[in-house]
């Protein structure tokens, strides 16, 4: 008998340690700040679908359906945006993000050289992501980014200035050509020194 109790005391104590531990990690990660957050799409048919409000339940649920490129001087786009807290990236290295995508999704550097009151060519520093129907994180260094492979042959490259960064980007991968739909998920995201 005094064997049986052992093993239920052991049981029970390797429960509490699991849920503790589990507890304490959710405990830990940031809550997204609704203030920080929003998405834009484009004014020619693009939508972003919501579940109410952006940040529900400590997380983030948008559909998106980008429409195919109009024409040569208007195009279509869909974006979930973080603006940045001291909205710049200095003393950053890395972002850290937790996320679903059911297809790739881009991370862009939103730096003021190429967008509207600079170059606008929109051709900012991006990275991309593997797609995952569960929950991912990803750490990705500010020196991986690179520019979009359709930069306009006349767009200056002012190089990456992180100070110079107020918003980070998140797009799902969908073409200029066929547009698309995705849904993207986000949990957390972090900037790490």
């Amino acid at each position: 008998m005094h064997f049986f109790k052992k093993i239920i005391l052991t049981s029970l104590v390797n429960f509490l340690t699991i849920f503790v531990v589990s507890a304490s990690a959710d405990i830990t990660q940031v809550p997204l700040d609704k203030y920080q957050w929003s998405y834009d799409t484009d004014p020619y048919g693009s939508e972003a679908i919501i579940n109410e409000k952006l940040i529900r339940h400590g997380g983030i649920w948008i559909k998106f359906k980008r429409v195919p490129r109009v024409d040569a001087k208007r195009n279509s786009w869909v974006e979930l945006i973080y603006r940045l807290p001291s909205a710049s990236l200095a003393g950053s290295q890395k972002i850290r993000l937790t996320y679903q995508c059911d297809i790739a999704l881009i991370i862009k550097l939103s730096q003021r050289e190429y967008g509207k009151n600079g170059d606008q060519s929109y051709a900012h520093y991006q990275i991309e992501l593997p797609p995952t129907n569960q929950w991912s994180t990803k750490e990705v260094d500010l020196k991986d980014f690179s520019r979009p492979e359709w930069i306009p042959a006349s767009a200056t490259d002012y190089g990456l200035l992180p100070e110079h960064i107020d918003a980070i980007y998140l797009t799902p991968s969908m073409t200029d050509t066929d547009g698309g739909e995705a849904i993207l998920q986000v949990r957390s995201i972090e900037l790490i020194p």
